[in-house]
């Protein structure tokens, strides 16, 4: 009888147990949170801070990269700029120095062909002249 009676506070002692154990375990798990969640929300925080920061950086880089870009592109720009100034200076002092009235207005109709083919040419009405003076009388008399 003895047995039974000790086997019976056995069998109550044992739901006990594993009452206190899983409230025990609940505990725990609950003040690892407590604590653990902030930690990890701290550190989340600072890995999301420097991926911004690597971000950030990186887009810096690619600014600059891209200055340098159209700084080339205008040093370059400018130096066509120079050379097509050189060639036109030249292209006057030739046109001045040695061709006559008769090439200058090759000259001119030919860029009024070149704008007649482009579609862009705009009215102009031609006066001859001899110099700044216009010609009123464009026969080819000769006077006695």
């Amino acid at each position: 009888m003895l047995k039974r009676q000790n086997l019976k506070n056995m069998k109550n002692k044992v739901p006990i147990l594993a009452i206190s154990l899983g409230a025990l375990g609940m505990i725990t798990i609950i003040s690892a949170l407590m604590f653990g969640l902030p930690i990890y929300n701290v550190w989340q925080q600072e890995m999301a801070g420097k991926a911004e920061m690597a971000k950030a950086e990186q887009n810096r880089k690619i600014l600059i990269e891209e200055a340098k870009a159209r700084l080339e592109a205008e040093k370059l720009n400018a130096q066509a700029e120079i050379e097509r100034a050189r060639g036109m200076a030249e292209a006057m002092r030739i046109e001045n120095g040695t061709l006559n009235s008769v090439y200058n207005q090759y000259l001119f109709i030919r860029t009024l062909e070149k704008l007649a083919d482009k579609g862009n040419l705009p009215q102009i009405i031609y006066m001859p002249s001899n110099g700044l003076v216009p010609v009123m009388d464009i026969s080819k008399k000769e006077k006695p």
